[in-house]
């Protein structure tokens, strides 16, 4: 690991609004988010700047197996764990974007299940010659399987999870649901929509909600409670799995220019926890 220092790579997208539309069926927005010329939702850009590797590109689990941020490790198993964005100004639909990325850093560490690496990778949104976005995102990597899973043995979803927050926001994902948010993402990972391999050969009780999908829930709450407000930050976290047919709940209560944020289920209080900053 420590001769492996990837360049930074540089991608275009046109930003169309044709996914913005798509996910707003998915979270069953009432009208649309937006349209051409139109600021994009916060976090929404991970519907774009997609890779569509060829099929025989693909490991046993769906992921890539080659990649240029991706760390020559053997047996790779990747987790997304969190991130951090920075918001100048949102990005607008219908106007060519740049992204350029790189990886900021890259860290072993000593968990209870053995060697961990942590990559973050870093990622500037320009358009219009600005750069309107900057984000971190969290990546950690262990080689092959661990011994034991954060994961509870059986699923039980007839709780209802509790809140006292001002914003509340229920949804229970299903496997269409996480199908569809795995097509919209570029996401082959078989945990997501393949319940044999995700029971089986990765240890889960059921398919695993995406991580990005439990974040932009929390953001769509953000959206749904105050629309004419600009995020200027976000943080987020992911804590443990949901899984499919889980009762959940995006929670927060904004206090003095902030919001803190919370994905609970009756099993758990807090799947996901992010924190908003407005402008």
């Amino acid at each position: 690991m420590e001769s492996w220092k990837p360049g930074s790579a540089t991608c275009e997208d046109p930003l169309l609004p044709g996914p913005v539309a798509a996910l707003a069926a998915l979270l069953d927005r009432p009208e649309p988010v937006a349209g051409s010329g139109s600021p994009l939702p916060t976090l929404w850009h991970w519907l774009y700047f997609l890779d569509w590797p060829a099929q025989c590109d693909l490991g046993p689990d769906g992921h890539p197996a080659h990649g240029h941020f991706l760390p020559p490790v053997p047996d790779r198993q990747r987790m997304f764990a969190g991130g951090r964005c920075t918001v100048s100004e949102p990005l607008r639909l219908g106007e060519r974007a740049e992204r350029v990325s790189s990886v900021q850093s890259v860290e072993v560490k000593h968990g209870r299940t053995g060697e961990l690496l942590f990559v973050t990778q870093r990622n500037e949104y320009r358009q219009g010659g600005r750069t309107c976005l900057v984000e971190e995102q969290d990546i950690v990597y262990r080689s092959g399987r661990g011994p034991t899973r954060s994961a509870p043995a059986a699923l039980e979803g007839s709780t209802e999870p509790q809140a006292d927050d001002a914003w509340q926001l229920a949804l229970r994902p299903d496997a269409p649901l996480l199908f569809r948010f795995s097509a919209l993402t570029s996401n082959a990972h078989r945990i997501h929509y393949d319940l044999p391999y995700a029971r089986d050969e990765e240890g889960y009780p059921g398919l695993v909600v995406h991580g990005p999908l439990l974040v932009l829930l929390m953001m769509d709450l953000v959206h749904r409670n105050a629309p004419a407000r600009q995020v200027r930050s976000v943080s987020y976290r992911l804590r443990s799995p949901a899984f499919a047919g889980d009762r959940l709940l995006a929670a927060g209560t904004p206090v003095n220019g902030r919001t803190e944020l919370r994905i609970a289920s009756g099993r758990e209080a807090r799947h996901a926890t992010a924190e908003v900053m407005f402008a």
